[in-house]
């Protein structure tokens, strides 16, 4: 409590001026009557100092005092605690006969507003907090801070923000971003001049991204990646605008493609594998082979057990016991043990439910061994990589078929390189491979052609890119077109399609790199509502914050 206990006038005056900065140093026009600050509050009292108010309903200046009475707005929290303003408001006489209003409450610009629980620069405060951490966290922040406030409430004042002032933008960057991956997407438009999002559209079709174009025609350049719908909506809503393929979207594609290439060109890699002896391939004995010449090999559980049984009983038989007394002691049903003893080799009794039977597998044995043997033994890689061969079985075989190979014994061999690591090779830089990476490379392009050619084109359009010429793109294309790359021909068939956005590209300064990060921003916001936020918010949240 502020007391004039032992100070002057002009001592208490100067002491209230300061409170009245210190509490409300942008708010003109409120005095300060006293401070009461306890353990987990502090309640100010104050008042205004302006002799009359405005009507808002006409506008008239009034200064009749109709009545009076308390108003306990919150304020911002003070180191930990809650303050509360014990504020004394009029009610004022409208002079104005036209006006509907009889009387009105006066408002205190920046502090109050009509109905308002909670001051001004406090809504601001949540709204910001509400921004940054969406309902359930920016309340538990709110709480420790010193102001009790339910995730409704941070929800609804950061609903209540306006919506931003944004310049017309010169240059616009277009992507989508997923509500739902693989089933639900929108679009996020950013300046790319000041790097700040514009505008967040619910849907990616182009007639959104068009009619959102058609209202803007101030915009020179829009920054797509290579999806037809951002092209067509380019096209249709922005005639005038030079738009711009993305260069990171066109690398990315040219890598998958070089990967393709080099996986279907797999076979060539083994020249990296170093030849293993003669002697020692023919020393080797075969893993499957049977001396007996059985089907079953040695090793597998049903033809080891059936051996086993046929030698316990052979063994009973010839030591004069009879098939009952060999039935009691192996506990086997007198089937069993005829079977067993009729027959003179346990190799007789791989027949019918005993034999091996064809496997959907079987075509695609051969397959599946050369993928081993450069090295591949991802039972799900490779189930992928059959099924568009025509196999139709379950994946469940296929990972059985590598556990056995797995498991059995098998000498150490050298691995040829995989399509991924070659193609990383010819992606880097020359300079940044190292000596044995160089020789390797060098030693694929001798002994195939294709490769060769997959090199040269790779590196010739990294030129490209890096230096921005992209007068050169149609001789690339031309010269692609001549060599056996099946994916490369693909690629080149949907740059040609979309020529012009592709050589601006790698010819013009602008790129979507800046969107890309509010992609990924905007990835960060919906985790942290949980993936329940609904478009309205999450579109403020990314334009406001």
């Amino acid at each position: 409590m502020v007391r004039a206990a032992g100070l002057t006038v002009r001592a208490v005056e100067e002491v209230v001026l300061r409170l009245e900065k210190l509490l409300f140093p942008a708010i003109a026009d409120v005095a300060v009557l006293s401070v009461n600050a306890d353990i987990g509050i502090v309640r100010v009292d104050a008042q205004c100092t302006t002799a009359g108010a405005t009507c808002p309903g006409c506008g008239a200046w009034s200064t009749q005092v109709h009545s009076s009475y308390l108003r306990f707005p919150a304020d911002v929290p003070s180191a930990g605690r809650s303050v509360v303003l014990q504020l004394r408001v009029r009610r004022f006489r409208c002079g104005s006969a036209r006006c509907p209003r009889r009387t009105f409450v006066e408002q205190i610009p920046g502090l109050t507003r009509r109905h308002g629980q909670r001051t001004e620069r406090l809504r601001s405060t949540l709204a910001e907090v509400g921004l940054a951490l969406a309902g359930r966290a920016g309340a538990r922040l709110a709480s420790a801070l010193g102001c009790s406030v339910s995730r409704s409430t941070v929800l609804r004042l950061v609903d209540a923000l306006p919506e931003p002032e944004v310049p017309a933008p010169r240059v616009v960057g277009v992507d989508e971003y997923a509500t739902r991956k693989g089933r639900h997407y929108g679009t996020v438009l950013v300046d790319v001049e000041t790097r700040r999002p514009i505008e967040l559209l619910p849907d990616r079709e182009a007639s959104s991204l068009a009619a959102w174009l058609a209202q803007r025609p101030g915009v020179e350049v829009v920054c797509r990646d290579r999806a037809p719908f951002f092209a067509e909506g380019a096209t249709v809503g922005a005639p005038q605008a030079i738009q711009v393929a993305d260069r990171w979207h066109l690398w990315h594609n040219l890598s998958d493609a070089a990967e393709r290439s080099v996986a279907q060109h797999r076979r060539c890699l083994r020249v990296l594998v170093p030849a293993t002896p003669e002697a020692e391939s023919e020393s080797e004995p075969a893993p499957a082979a049977d001396p007996s010449g059985s089907p079953w090999p040695r090793g597998h559980r049903f033809a080891d057990r059936t051996r086993t049984r046929h030698a316990a009983v052979r063994t009973l038989l010839e030591a004069g016991h009879s098939r009952r007394s060999i039935q009691r002691q192996l506990g086997m049903t007198y089937r069993t043990v005829k079977q067993l003893a009729d027959a003179q080799t346990p190799e007789e009794l791989f027949t019918g439910q005993w034999q091996n039977r064809p496997s959907v597998l079987d075509e695609y044995k051969t397959y599946l061994d050369d993928r081993w043997a450069e090295g591949c033994s991802n039972a799900w890689k490779l189930w992928e990589e059959i099924v568009p061969l025509g196999y139709r079985g379950s994946y469940q075989r296929v990972r059985a078929y590598l556990q056995e190979k797995r498991t059995s014994p098998r000498t150490a061999t050298a691995r040829a390189p995989s399509p991924r690591s070659v193609a990383g090779w010819i992606l880097r830089r020359p300079e940044s491979l190292t000596e044995i990476e160089q020789l390797r490379l060098k030693t694929v392009r001798t002994h195939c052609p294709e490769l060769d050619a997959l090199t040269r084109h790779v590196r010739s359009f990294a030129i490209m890119l890096a230096d921005r010429k992209g007068e050169y793109l149609p001789e690339w294309l031309a010269a692609v077109r001549q060599d056996d790359l099946p994916s490369l021909h693909t690629l080149a068939a949907g740059i040609d399609r979309d020529r012009d956005a592709v050589i601006a590209g790698l010819t013009l300064p602008w790129n979507s790199g800046v969107v890309e990060g509010h992609v990924n921003r905007i990835k960060m916001l919906k985790r942290q509502m949980f993936g329940r936020a609904g478009f309205d918010l999450l579109r403020k949240r990314v334009l406001l914050a």
